[in-house]
């Protein structure tokens, strides 16, 4: 058995002989698993870190964006206002499809699907 596997084995037994882990946020409630299946596992921890300093992808963040411009727009009454909402749509759709392209993320496969789950829960 690994040296630092029996230390810390060590140091659990005595923290919970101690009670240090009886006051724990969530104690007695099902862990909450995420499910990372759709993501290629070389890009789990990136976007496991991501998602904890709760940072979004770029695209992500631009497509949300453009989800909020849409629903703007169709609300939209003022003529100008809605010309500024177009023109600033219509600069995040360019700069989403740039980012899009130097990633080579295309919308389909297991990226697509992790990207699409991750706007519905933004959204």
């Amino acid at each position: 058995m690994d040296v630092f596997f029996t230390i810390a084995e060590e140091h659990i037994k005595k923290a919970v002989a101690k009670g240090d882990f009886e006051n724990l946020p969530g104690k007695g409630r099902p862990l909450e698993l995420e499910d990372l299946s759709g993501v290629p596992e070389e890009l789990r921890m990136g976007y496991k870190i991501l998602k904890n300093a709760r940072i979004l992808p770029e695209e992500l963040q631009l497509k949300k964006d453009m989800l909020t411009l849409s629903d703007l727009l169709a609300c939209c009454q003022d003529e100008t206002e809605k010309e500024r909402l177009q023109q600033e749509l219509n600069a995040k759709t360019l700069r989403f499809h740039q980012a899009m392209e130097k990633r080579k993320i295309k919308d389909s496969g297991a990226y697509g699907a992790y990207r699409e789950k991750l706007l519905r829960r933004l959204h």
